[in-house]
């Protein structure tokens, strides 16, 4: 078994915003060498998260941004966390720290409208993704 870790910075410039770090992630990838395998993308901050949606249309992630806002307000009477971020806290657990994507053949195994994407919520920050491929 083969195993490749790297890290990568992105740099948000709104409070939430989904950056699609797609092309990123399939550089590692294709300079693992790894033919088949899982690649893992992961994020270490508590008010970010990773996901994998459709990138085909720039109005999904508007539309999720909006969603989310709605749902999980930034302001709640009943937060309590002294930062005023609760609300980036709430949305990072329900949306997650991490995904993992079949690779196949030196490439990601993504949908054809599939992108993955780097979501903030606590911005404008500079981050970093992990990505693990393993074969």
């Amino acid at each position: 078994m083969s195993t490749v870790n790297e890290s990568f910075p992105v740099k948000s410039t709104r409070r939430c915003e989904m950056i699609e770090i797609t092309s990123q992630i399939a550089d590692i990838v294709s300079r693992s060498g790894i033919g088949n395998g899982t690649c893992t993308v992961y994020c270490g901050h508590t008010t970010a998260a990773v996901t994998v949606n459709e990138n085909a249309d720039p109005s999904v992630t508007h539309d999720i941004l909006i969603t989310l806002g709605e749902l999980i307000p930034k302001n709640h009477r009943s937060y309590q966390h002294a930062e005023g971020n609760s609300d980036a806290h709430v949305k990072s657990s329900l949306v997650g720290c991490s995904e993992h994507v079949l690779v196949k053949n030196g490439n990601l195994l993504l949908g054809t409208w599939q992108g993955i994407y780097f979501c903030e919520f606590d911005g404008p920050r500079n981050r970093n993704v992990s990505v693990q491929i393993r074969s």
